[in-house]
């Protein structure tokens, strides 16, 4: 193919020259992968399914269970999800999570501190908090809501609506799902079972209605973030991401057109009058300092990071850590006409697919700097604040701009996040890897 996929990557996370060879697998062409490595391990990853050995295994989320959970792992063995990465990326669980991660704030740390959770629209899961829903529903009649299924993706199964009747079919389905979901104490449900369930569940949510608008159409934008433990919680942000525009004009008079109220590329593409349009977040920053001054764009860029940070801690305690493990997650970021970012969803298998050259050369730069922070090489140090265009934002506590790791935090600490920012991504890897030699050479 023209533009392979992340598969065919893993061949750059190693340096060149003679070696022995290293076995990957990936899942994304059902293929067992051959790449190079450097040393062979007594200790591979052992796969019940059909594979002999591999070191570095990639995968769709779909295919994790079957072949991920019957696994021996070695200790350089990496996957590249957590076991339980549902409860992130499930919008139901993300919305659990974060509630009851604002309320241990406001316990702990006081109301203020609880308001930095505020970044997710009004959520319920429906059918099971139906009469939840009625009873916020009247209390703002006329607004408009969105339904989402927590499973699906691209698009698929989403709807707006203003009025009870629209979805009066849920409220007949209540009683089964709540069967289904395990709320009758004779029936217990793990989460995978719930992933299996037949019956879809959806989220209601409060359609913000007041996006910010550029030439009139409505985006979001797709940020990476890459994280590599969660206890200690250790998370990196990518400085690329894009900003995905509508093909029509918005307006809240037609909320039957998908075309007007959904950015994703698989709904817009099959628009009559289709027209691609990214932004790179550079140019998006870029547009909107120019447009309102650096200081509120800083500010808009820091609640952005105030949702990555939160968003991982609200699910620190509930998700398996495991050293073989790391996770790229695409964050769906919307902004309002106040500049205020909202979290739309957390995307534990981000499109890789590209739909342009910059697209598919950020992509690429995405995947090579994932595979050197995963380090299967074993080259980086564990202190390195940037690997290429990812910058280290957390690192068991906020990381600073200033110093190394080790420095302590004082008050002119300004966090080490440049999203959107200028890009040197090739000169700063060739710095860090000529560093890390000389450091070996001694």
């Amino acid at each position: 193919r023209r533009r392979p996929g992340p598969s065919l990557y893993l061949t750059h996370a190693v340096p060149h020259g003679p070696r022995p060879e290293r076995r990957g697998a990936g899942d994304l062409g059902a293929a067992v992968l051959r790449v190079p490595r450097r040393s062979r391990s007594p200790r591979a990853g052992r796969s019940a399914v059909g594979e002999e050995e591999w070191d570095f295994y990639w995968c769709d989320v779909g295919r994790l269970r079957e072949r991920f959970d019957p696994a021996y792992m070695g200790e350089r063995v990496r996957a590249c999800h957590f076991r339980n990465r549902c409860e992130l990326t499930r919008k139901n669980y993300l919305v659990k999570n974060l509630k009851r991660f604002r309320k241990q704030l406001e316990r702990e740390a006081g109301k203020l501190e609880a308001t930095k959770c505020d970044f997710f629209p009004k959520t319920f899961e429906m059918p099971l908090e139906y009469h939840l829903f009625v009873e916020e529903f009247h209390k703002n009649p006329g607004i408009t809501w969105i339904m989402k299924p927590v499973g699906r993706s691209q698009g698929k199964g989403i709807f707006l609506f203003r009025k009870l009747k629209d979805i009066i079919d849920w409220k007949k389905v209540r009683t089964t799902l709540s069967l289904l979901l395990g709320e009758c104490p004779t029936v217990s449900y793990s989460d995978d079972q719930k992933d299996e369930t037949q019956v879809e569940i959806y989220v209601a949510q409060r359609y913000i209605e007041n996006p910010y608008l550029i030439g009139g159409r409505k985006f979001d934008l797709r940020v990476y973030v890459l994280v590599t433990s969660y206890i200690p919680l250790k998370a990196w942000l990518y400085r690329d991401g894009f900003a995905r525009f509508s093909n029509t004009r918005f307006t809240l008079n037609s909320i039957d057109d998908h075309y007007v109220h959904l950015t994703n590329v698989a709904v817009q593409k099959t628009a009559p009058d289709y027209d691609l349009e990214k932004w790179m977040i550079q140019q998006l920053r870029q547009y909107l300092t120019a447009k309102h001054g650096a200081e509120l764009v800083e500010v808009l860029f820091a609640d952005m990071d105030n949702i990555f940070i939160k968003s991982l801690q609200s699910v620190q305690n509930v998700i398996i850590s495991d050293k073989h493990c790391f996770e790229l997650y695409g964050y769906d970021i919307l902004i309002d006409q106040d500049l205020k970012p909202w979290l739309l969803e957390v995307n534990a298998s981000p499109s890789l697919a590209a739909s342009s050259q910059e697209d598919y050369e950020l992509k690429c730069h995405l995947l090579k700097d994932t595979l050197h922070i995963v380090d299967m090489e074993g080259r980086l140090t564990g202190k390195e604040k940037r690997v290429g265009g990812f910058d280290l934002i957390w690192n068991d506590g906020p990381v600073s701009r200033e110093g190394n790791l080790d420095t302590p935090l004082n008050e002119n600490f300004m966090a080490n996040t440049h999203l959107g920012c200028y890009k040197d991504r090739k000169k700063q890897l060739k710095q860090l890897f000529r560093s890390l030699c000389a450091q070996q050479k001694v």
